[in-house]
């Protein structure tokens, strides 16, 4: 951590208040950064207020993006899963931002902390939106399109919480669209898959109608795509994992950076993969792509020749038989469970940890 000066961040007067709230400073180790946080907000939810993009994910305390190290201040944390923040980790000042409640300033250590992504910060704001289409794209996975009221800046693979109002329903779906404008896109598609009790899923077939208002919120999310780097890219997804990815894919294109890609998406049968069409024609753009679709579960009547087994597995054979030139950046989007299964399969690829980004897709806890 950096040498400072007790008086850059502690304050003897009592704590400032805004809108009759009590508000506390937090200082963000080792880069320097400051801002104000109100008490009964969250360190995070006070971070996206403000612009400053530190590490998260599912925002809920279940997947422990945002630990970080409490060095001096009060503080409480809301409930949080313990898989997140084991308990040995909360005895030595371990914190989740998500979670964290403050009742004084802080001083915070982060331990994940990535200069471009707080350079390229955008604050969190709300905005109304009007459903526009939905789209079946295969039997579970929907295509949702969405109109916004005032133009949304965000970075490809970032993503939104969408609000049913009517139902006070609230689920956070990555953008597949391209944040083309530079002021901002007014047009969203979300590529959403179906799950039979999903509170939001639940409603794209027989609950949502083209008309109905709906509110944004965001933009949120550390998996974006990180622009003129040399060397490959290499892209993994499942499911909806597809979103955030097609996204970066074709902000890739629209940027006219040439490199090597890679996108390898899993699927348990032929029916679950869609999109096709659309991989074969960027192979005219890009003079140095693969998309490598994969069947975990092929069934007799697929007719399939292509990639079978798991994501990770073919990940794995891919990289070792094409062994990529460069330094490589990875992006992969999906679900817990094959994350945590690629990951391990790239760092023995040789990617470095600051070039590995991802974004799980948690199940919501409310």
């Amino acid at each position: 951590m950096n040498d400072m000066n007790d008086t850059q961040w502690k304050r003897d007067a009592m704590p400032e208040t805004v809108d009759h709230q009590t508000v506390h400073t937090v200082r963000f180790e080792p880069v320097g950064v400051e801002m104000e946080v109100a008490e009964g907000e969250t360190v995070l939810d006070a971070a996206f207020r403000q612009g400053i993009s530190v590490m998260h994910g599912c925002k809920e305390g279940q997947c422990s993006s945002c630990k970080s190290l409490l060095i001096e201040g009060d503080v409480e944390l809301k409930k949080y899963s313990t898989f997140a923040l084991p308990d040995y980790e909360r005895e030595t000042n371990h914190i989740l931002l998500c979670r964290t409640l403050a009742f004084s300033d802080l001083t915070v250590e982060l331990l994940n902390y990535d200069e471009d992504l707080m350079r390229r910060s955008i604050a969190v704001k709300e905005f109304g939106a009007t459903l526009t289409k939905i789209t079946a794209l295969t039997h579970d996975i929907r295509l949702l399109e969405v109109e916004l009221d005032q133009p949304l800046r965000f970075w490809a693979g970032q993503y939104v919480d969408l609000t049913i109002p009517r139902l006070d329903i609230t689920r956070s779906f990555s953008m597949a669209s391209v944040p083309s404008e530079p002021g901002g896109q007014t047009s969203l598609a979300f590529i959403i898959k179906k799950y039979p009790n999903g509170a939001f899923s639940s409603q794209l077939d027989d609950g949502l109608k083209p008309g109905d208002r709906l509110v944004a919120k965001g933009p949120y999310g550390t998996c974006f795509r990180r622009e003129e780097q040399p060397g490959p890219m290499v892209l993994v997804g499942g499911g909806s994992g597809m979103s955030p990815l097609w996204s970066i894919l074709n902000d890739l294109v629209q940027s006219g950076e040439q490199r090597p890609v890679r996108f390898f998406y899993g699927a348990r049968t032929r029916r679950d993969l869609f999109y096709l069409d659309e991989f074969a024609g960027l192979t005219e753009k890009l003079p140095d792509f693969r998309f490598i679709p994969a069947l975990s579960h092929a069934e007799a009547g697929d007719d399939w020749t292509g990639e079978t087994g798991f994501i990770h597995e073919v990940l794995g054979r891919t990289l070792r038989e094409e062994a990529l030139a460069g330094e490589i950046d990875a992006y992969t989007c999906g679900p817990t469970p094959m994350i945590d299964a690629v990951m391990p399969v790239l760092q023995m690829a040789g990617v470095s940890p600051e070039r590995l980004y991802f974004d799980k897709f948690t199940q919501a806890v409310r």
